[in-house]
């Protein structure tokens, strides 16, 4: 016992040491995280003065989305790599898992071309492929090549150019093991190399690999991505090892404490124009509670000191930070994306783009979403939302064929959506609304449908008519009971407008109203934020967007005629950012 207590104290005092250099430069500080929202696994580099982060998406659609900023706070969504069915034909529609697809990917600069590797996770037929994009323009969509694959072990690849030994490019993956990669044709040498196991923790993972000071360091996760999550590291004078672990590992880490932000880990570091270090993991603001977290797994920035010679010291992850002097204010970054940060404000004119931070679960299928005189119009899909289980049912009815669904992630804590409905259904059963929706087993939806007047209570006339029904999907403890109303008849024949709202930190309240008349909402149900939580759902965050469907009706994947929705009026609001159990800032405007 004594000398653990040793061990400690010798580690908390040099790490002291590190931060003390950081206090005594001109700080800047900020708030956690900086990327909010579903945003894990992030990977960034520097380039002439911007900086560039990708992270995981796992199914969701388009993918990978590349985000670039000048100041570290301002990040603007200017691409995602994976973004047309062409790149990995039929691959989405063969993934029945929730949380698979693309897995931990990382961004890399070389020689005028940036790179992002990954893994793609689930397939039923090919289990895992590895992918490689390629771009001269990180801004364009269109400019991400098609990938080169590659059949890898294991997942998280890291992608490492060693100019010291004729620029031989390395992969290194979960394990941790290291293979050559040929870039043209995917090839990988045999066998992997075995370069470190971590310090004993749990699936040792998420490997970045760097050259500094004539050493190879290579960093990894461990424990885990819950609350024993952590960043170790180890350094080798050659890149096929031995490595030599720090001895004061973990270098970062919340495990074993009651702050806010929990399962702290899988990072990456990159410096800025001025030289400094910084880093970015993923963390989650779980808080003591540890069962309301529906934004998932977040990206949180944090400063580092890297001294010659010498192991990086990673800052501690918190709500209010300090660190380095930030690169000035600026968002002149190029392309027509939104800021994560920004507001959704969005009446879908005829002719213009669907905005590039609204994504889909799965590819959807061809001709589903498009933009109309009417507005954002949604075909809907024979699934609903959750689809019926893929043991009993063809791909068409468990949503594996692309679900009629597109939405936005929820980066606030405190936020409000709402959208204007139009939408004359023909046949009962065909229903279109707004959803929290986290995947296919874990979703609290407000639809507009048409129902058989014993659906309805009371049954308000003898032939079928619209109504309001909430209903909603997981949860430990269950789902609340669905609730379903008339559609008031003074609505009849004009848009409805669904609002979504977080009543609270913990609960989301969803409502209806006539779009001409707000004064006339009716509060349909309410869900604890916890049925989005975490659960099926633990490696992904939730999105909030709207849906139609026909709940099963019709044959194939084709719907009755009829139950086309049309979406106007969409906006999205952010209230307040909790950065501590007890403590919200407002909602920072660009």
């Amino acid at each position: 016992m004594k000398m653990k207590f040793s061990w400690n104290i010798t580690s908390a005092l040099w790490g002291s040491i590190g931060l003390l250099a950081l206090a005594q430069a001109d700080n800047s500080t900020y708030y956690n995280p900086t990327l909010p929202g579903w945003h894990s696994d992030p990977s960034c580099a520097q380039v002439n003065g911007t900086f560039f982060c990708v992270t995981s998406t796992f199914i969701s659609f388009p993918g990978l989305p590349v985000y670039a900023s000048k100041d570290l706070l301002d990040w603007k969504l200017v691409s995602h790599v994976w973004n047309r069915e062409s790149q990995l034909p039929g691959v989405s529609w063969e993934t029945p898992g929730q949380q698979d697809g693309m897995y931990a990917a990382t961004i890399r600069y070389h020689e005028g071309e940036f790179y992002v590797i990954c893994e793609y996770l689930g397939i039923s037929s090919r289990g895992i492929v590895g992918v490689v994009f390629r771009t001269t323009d990180p801004f364009s969509d269109a400019s991400w090549s098609d990938p080169v694959t590659f059949a890898p072990s294991s997942i998280d690849p890291d992608l490492f150019w060693d100019d010291d030994d004729d620029g031989k490019v390395y992969v290194a993956t979960q394990g941790v093991v290291l293979q050559e990669i040929d870039l043209a044709t995917g090839a990988l040498s045999q066998p992997p190399v075995s370069l470190w196991n971590g310090t004993g923790g749990a699936w040792p993972e998420g490997p970045h690999l760097y050259k500094k000071d004539g050493y190879y360091y290579l960093m990894i996760a461990e424990g885990g991505t819950e609350l024993d999550h952590s960043i170790t590291i180890a350094r080798s004078r050659n890149i096929t090892g031995p490595y030599e672990s720090y001895e004061h590992n973990p270098i970062l880490t919340n495990r074993g404490t009651a702050e806010y932000f929990q399962t702290v880990g899988h990072g990456d570091l990159f410096q800025d124009p001025a030289g400094n270090w910084w880093g970015m993991c993923l963390a989650t603001r779980i808080g003591p509670a540890r069962e309301v977290y529906p934004m998932g797994r977040e990206a949180v920035l944090f400063a580092a000191t890297w001294d010659e010679g010498a192991w990086p010291v990673l800052q501690p992850v918190r709500g209010a930070m300090s660190g380095w002097a930030l690169p000035p204010r600026s968002r002149d970054i190029p392309g027509d994306g939104p800021f994560n940060s920004d507001d959704d404000v969005y009446d879908f004119a005829a002719g213009t783009a669907i905005p590039r931070n609204l994504v889909h679960w799965r590819v959807p299928r061809e001709g589903t979403f498009s933009v109309t005189g009417g507005g954002l119009e949604i075909v809907p899909s024979r699934n609903n939302l959750t689809g019926t289980p893929l043991s009993t049912s063809t791909p068409e009815l468990s949503g594996q064929s692309g679900l009629a669904f597109i939405g936005r992630r929820q980066t606030d804590t405190l936020f409000s959506f709402s959208v204007d409905l139009s939408f004359a259904p023909e046949v009962v059963g065909q229903e279109a609304g707004v959803t929290v929706f986290l995947t296919q087993v874990n979703h609290i939806d407000l639809g507009v449908v048409l129902l058989e007047p014993d659906a309805i209570s009371p049954a308000p006339r003898a032939e079928p008519q619209l109504a309001l029904r909430f209903r909603a999907e997981g949860g430990a403890g269950g789902p609340p009971a669905p609730n379903t109303v008339p559609v008031p008849a003074e609505w009849a024949g004009s848009p409805i407008r669904l609002q979504i709202e977080t009543a609270n930190v913990t609960h989301y309240s969803l409502a209806a109203m006539a779009a001409s008349d707000p004064e006339s909402q009716i509060i349909v149900g309410t869900a604890s934020a916890a049925l989005v939580s975490g659960g099926n759902g633990s490696f992904v965050g939730s999105l909030v967007g709207a849906y139609a469907t026909c709940n099963g009706a019709g044959t194939g994947v084709d719907c009755p005629e009829g139950g086309t929705a049309h979406f106007g009026r969409w906006r999205y609001t952010g209230v307040a950012q909790y950065i501590a159990a007890d403590e919200s800032i407002p909602k920072a405007r660009g």
